[in-house]
């Protein structure tokens, strides 16, 4: 039986032209995996209203990501001030390749018109997970499923943008009361999950997979002929990029840090110390997968000293290029990353400290991975059964 397959874009869309965040990567995935499915289609919420895709709109809409060329905005985009420039190229190109559009209180009935028989929805980007949809897609006979990537909003709020933690527990309560299965990357985040939902739901674990970026030549202004070190992630407090720094200002002669993440929020201290400089640290928040790798594939070691994370995929990335990776002492990372990391307590600086030092001194020939890194396939074949 072929089962007719409903992904929802709308955070791809609205994101259209940035560079792509790890939740970006796994709705693209998601999306090449549907798009490929002869009963797939895409949902996105724009400003008007909703669009669905048929595969012919997905595939242009792989097409403009994968090259960055999204096309004319449209009339209906250039008028609206409300939109940020991405969400207006994003819905400009979805409009145009449109399979059908409906206002906000037509989505039921759109469903009901395009969708043959009973279909599954998957919502893993949460940008679009709200009662009105999820009502929508019940209601034309839909199963719901929705990938939830990790509690932190809950049980880290202090670290959170304003209003993110509320926000998040609205999105949780309705996937609570409105979804009928809850996929999720790590046996860490069904725990975590455990402490906050009822505990009727179906929860699937499934690792999500990692793509390796082919290696791409890195700026020219970066040196890399001597030791060096990569941070990968946003700089939020959740990053704890201040104990790296702490580690780095105590050195008298240092080897290079290169932060490769946008600054995020909440972090105005660590932000500081990035403007007033530190000695060995240089920021590089506009790379690509490609100079990711590159760098990767020349570091002493990837340092991920987090304070939680729900999967973590830099260090399974950094391993699969034959780097080591110091990690902090998690349950999340023990368990995707297993033996083959350094595990450190991201409060520990002096143990930091050390590990980093020694580490600087060491010849890497590169890091054997112990286990093979996951990939979209298994994690589909257990996300996309006969019944989903």
């Amino acid at each position: 039986m072929t089962v007719t397959r409903l992904l929802d874009l709308t955070r791809l869309v609205s994101r259209a032209g940035l560079v792509q965040t790890g939740v970006d990567r796994v709705e693209f995935a998601y999306l090449n995996a549907v798009v490929k499915q002869p009963n797939g289609f895409g949902l996105v919420r724009t400003a008007l209203g909703f669009v669905l895709l048929d595969q012919s709109g997905m595939r242009a809409l792989c097409a403009a990501i994968e090259t960055d060329t999204w096309g004319k905005m449209d009339l209906l985009s250039r008028a609206n001030r409300r939109l940020t420039v991405a969400a207006k190229r994003g819905q400009s190109l979805v409009r145009r390749h449109a399979l059908a559009r409906c206002r906000p209180n037509g989505l039921r009935k759109l469903l009901a018109r395009h969708m043959p028989g009973k279909f599954g929805y998957y919502n893993v980007g949460h940008s679009n997970l709200t009662q009105r949809v999820l009502l929508g897609v019940s209601g034309a006979g839909g199963n719901v499923s929705v990938l939830i990537h990790d509690t932190i909003p809950l049980d880290w709020p202090d670290m959170q943008r304003a209003g993110t933690s509320a926000s998040f527990a609205r999105k949780l309560q309705l996937t609570d009361a409105y979804a009928d299965r809850i996929v999720v990357s790590s046996n860490a985040v069904a725990d975590d999950l455990g402490r906050h939902l009822n505990g009727d739901k179906t929860v699937v674990v499934a690792p999500l997979g990692v793509t390796l970026a082919e290696p791409k030549p890195i700026l020219p202004d970066l040196d890399t002929d001597r030791p060096y070190f990569v941070a990968l992630g946003t700089i939020e407090p959740r990053k704890n990029h201040a104990l790296l720094l702490d580690v780095w200002e105590g050195w008298s002669d240092p080897p290079q840090l290169f932060i490769c993440g946008r600054r995020g929020w909440n972090n105005e201290a660590v932000f500081a110390r990035l403007d007033a400089g530190v000695a060995g640290v240089r920021e590089c928040p506009n790379l690509d997968d490609g100079q990711i790798a590159t760098l990767l594939m020349g570091a002493q070691a990837l340092l991920f000293p987090t304070f939680a994370e729900g999967y973590g995929l830099p260090p399974i990335e950094a391993l699969a290029h034959g780097t080591p990776v110091v990690v902090s002492d998690i349950p999340a990372l023990h368990e995707v990353v297993g033996d083959d990391a350094v595990y450190l307590d991201p409060t520990d600086r002096n143990g930091w400290e050390k590990t980093i030092k020694n580490m600087s001194l060491a010849k890497t020939n590169g890091t054997k991975m112990t286990r093979v890194p996951p990939d979209w396939d298994t994690h589909f074949k257990l996300v996309f059964t006969d019944e989903w």
